[in-house]
């Protein structure tokens, strides 16, 4: 076959390979996907006899747009110890729907043990779909176990940003460290994302996004920077409302320095809504519609598997990573599967309603799979990595109760299984890490929460957010904690949490900064808490006021 014969061949393949999500079913689109690994050779043919991928910078080029194509970063995600997602979209026009045209695109990509990329390891080709944005998931095999990788995209002249990645060690090896932190909740118009300028610069092996990374709203105009439309509902706005989150350079830097395991809260589709209950009046149909653009749209912007590839208003998230023989990561999704909040939402006294043993704020398929995860764990901690405040949470000094419906306060009966099954098994260091609320807690939980004398089950860090609810201060919000003597901390400025694992014990600082709605400001460790193997208590090691630098 000569190279004209070569070319009509891999351009009908192509071709053949540009179907409308809407005319295929998820299984066949999966399949195709799958298929781009075999696909790369012959594009890269395709590409030698057409002179080059399409050029960004030239007036005739397909893309209608003259700016680089890699305008929202690079990031990886849920690692194995032989494999990571890698990700990118392709938008020169990031807040107008992207700039791209309608059809696929041919993205190269490469992983290299070094960032001058002189030992390449594995490469290849991978589709940036029209029906997903044109963003990029490629799923690399064959990695070497616990190990540093370094990886780029590029299409037609241009080059993306480098992103750094690491593998897992091997399953149930032993492991002697671990270092990772939790964010979540970053509202762009709340201020600037300088935790995570910070954040880029630790020495981690993974970051957890709890929720909350975009926010629905429309523009504020006396916010620290406004969003770009209206209220989103449908697919074209969640993807511009992305697209802008993404623009932030200290959040594309995060991304680029490790890899990240995602789930989502509620703000990714519209605040506090349950199952296929909205919080604001919708029909069904509406919000079906809404939520399933939502879905599409945090698929596209994520480092995410192909399982959990947005089916209508349906996606699987809840997952499990595990670190070795130290750590079993169980990934929650919270919202997806809830019951409506009791008592029309809000703070509330508890009620029948509440209390209704069937309510779930998992559903009963992930409850099962969340238990059997628990039970056949052999490492050293089980982390629930998870969305909404866990521990009792009463808002009400003195007699009655006023708790928070749209936590887990408001499903105890949920939470009680939980830590029933916990305790019948006897299983010790159960750590649960949370985001959400927009502050920092660090909570005892407790068999029975209303007898402070009663067994540790196990802790809870509760992370701050990155920027959603402005500089914060440096409270201590004393009656909610004489309230709630399982809780020991409680502050009220934005960052992270920073957790360092051993065998022998899990360390959580809390790395904040005193303001974000001017930038510049400098990060701190405001508390830290050891918890030690075997021991179900919090030990504060460390705890002292910020000092804020004046303008």
């Amino acid at each position: 076959m000569d190279k004209d014969q070569d070319l009509k061949a891999l351009e009908k393949l192509l071709d053949s390979s540009r179907l409308n999500l809407k005319e295929m079913d998820r299984l066949e689109f999966l399949r195709l996907s799958g298929k781009a690994a075999v696909l790369s050779l012959g594009l890269t043919i395709a590409s030698t006899l057409k002179g080059g991928k399409p050029t960004f910078a030239e007036e005739s080029n397909p893309f209608n747009h003259q700016s680089y194509p890699f305008t929202l970063g690079v990031a990886s995600g849920d690692p194995l110890p032989d494999g990571v997602v890698l990700w990118t979209r392709l938008a020169p026009d990031p807040l107008n729907g992207g700039g791209m045209p309608h059809y696929d695109v041919p993205v190269k990509w490469e992983m290299a043990l070094d960032a001058d990329f002189n030992k390449i390891v594995k490469h290849g080709v991978e589709f940036a779909r029209n029906q997903l944005g044109h963003s990029v998931h490629v799923e690399v095999e064959g990695l070497q176990p616990n190990t540093v990788y370094y990886y780029r995209f590029r299409t037609g002249p241009e080059t993306s940003p480098v992103g750094r990645t690491k593998t897992l060690p091997p399953f149930a090896s032993d492991v002697a460290k671990m270092s990772f932190a939790f964010v979540s909740c970053q509202n762009w118009q709340a201020g600037y994302y300088t935790a995570y300028e910070h954040l880029a610069k630790e020495d981690l092996d993974l970051v957890f996004h709890l929720g909350d990374y975009i926010y629905e709203g429309g523009v504020d105009t006396s916010a620290v920077r406004q969003h770009n439309s209206p209220k989103i509902l449908t697919l074209e706005d969640y993807r511009n409302r992305h697209a802008l989150y993404r623009s932030d350079v200290h959040l594309q830097a995060a991304h680029a320095a490790f890899p990240w395991a995602v789930t989502m809260d509620d703000h990714e589709v519209e605040n506090n809504y349950a199952g296929l209950h909205p919080d604001q009046k919708h029909t069904l149909e509406e919000f079906i519609k809404q939520r399933a653009a939502g879905y599409q749209a945090y698929y596209e912007h994520m480092p995410l598997r192909r399982s959990s590839l947005p089916y209508g208003a349906n996606m699987q998230l809840y997952r499990r990573l595990n670190y070795g023989n130290l750590v079993d990561f169980h990934i929650l999704d919270t919202r997806q599967y809830r019951d409506d909040q009791a008592n029309g939402d809000g703070k509330k006294p508890p009620t029948p309603e509440s209390m209704d043993p069937s309510r779930s704020l998992m559903g009963a398929e992930q409850e099962r799979w969340l238990l059997d995860g628990l039970g056949q764990s052999r490492a050293r901690w089980n982390v629930l990595a998870q969305q909404v405040f866990f521990a009792v949470r009463d808002f009400k000094s003195g007699v009655g109760e006023q708790l928070s419906m749209d936590a887990w306060d408001g499903y105890p009966a949920n939470r009680d299984r939980i830590l029933n099954f916990i305790q019948e098994r006897n299983l010790s260091n159960f750590v649960v890490i949370t985001g959400d609320v927009h502050n920092s807690w660090a909570n005892e939980l407790k068999a029975d929460f209303k007898n402070p004398n009663s067994a540790n089950i196990g802790v809870e860090f509760v992370g701050t957010s990155i920027s959603s609810g402005g500089d914060g201060s440096d409270s201590g919000n004393a009656a909610v904690l004489a309230e709630n003597p399982h809780i020991k901390f409680y502050n009220n400025y934005r960052g992270y949490v920073r957790c360092t694992v051993t065998p022998d014990h899990w360390q959580a600082d809390y790395r904040v900064v005193p303001y974000i709605t001017r930038p510049g400001a400098h990060v701190a460790t405001r508390a830290s808490f050891v918890v030690e193997n075997g021991k179900q208590e919090l030990n504060k090691i460390y705890d002292a006021p910020i000092t804020v630098t004046s303008v």
